[in-house]
């Protein structure tokens, strides 16, 4: 039910991503590029689950973050960017959203100053596109707290364009699946 697209770029940084094959949604996007001795570094989620740290980290057996820490995501639609972010147990009023435009980032703010959290949006800045504090939205319910920005209309053409792009690959691994043994 996924397809998973991988790209190289000449600067040296790869990119995955997954859709969801009925729908087109993008699932998650990471990124990796090569670190300062030219080994591959570690993939930084942009969209989608962030990856567990209690997945083969050892060493962190003794300390771990708690459980009731919030957790923040993206998690996109296809016609805006949504961050959700859970464990957030105030009522909405104590919640407020805005757009730093000197910055290219949004803030979230509690008037209990109980979190605080900068984040910008890459896709606009890969398009070099302005913010628009009209664009933004946000909601909450069951202690998750979630950010809706309307995608512009630049971007919407631009995912169009990639969908129908995606479409036209063939894919690697086509077939049954079958692992075939001589």
């Amino acid at each position: 039910g996924k397809r998973k697209i991988h790209y190289l770029f000449e600067d040296g940084k790869e990119m995955a991503e997954e859709y969801d094959i009925k729908t087109g949604q993008l699932i998650s996007r990471k990124w990796r590029e090569k670190n300062t001795l030219g080994g591959t570094g570690k993939w930084q989620v942009e969209v989608g689950e962030p990856t567990s740290p209690l997945l083969g980290a050892l060493e962190s057996e003794l300390i771990t973050e708690s459980s009731s820490n919030p957790i923040f995501m993206r998690k996109d639609t296809l016609s805006s960017f949504q961050w959700r972010i859970r464990n957030l147990p105030y009522p909405k009023e104590v919640y407020s959203v805005s757009v730093e435009e000197e910055q290219r980032c949004c803030v979230i703010r509690t008037t209990n100053k109980k979190y605080y959290k900068k984040f910008s949006i890459p896709d606009l800045d890969r398009y070099h596109l302005p913010l628009d504090a009209a664009a933004l939205s946000f909601t909450h319910a069951n202690n998750t707290l979630i950010i809706t920005y309307q995608k512009p209309k630049e971007i919407l053409a631009a995912e169009e364009q990639l969908q129908k792009e995606l479409k036209k690959i063939k894919a690697a691994n086509s077939g049954d699946g079958d692992c075939k043994t001589q």
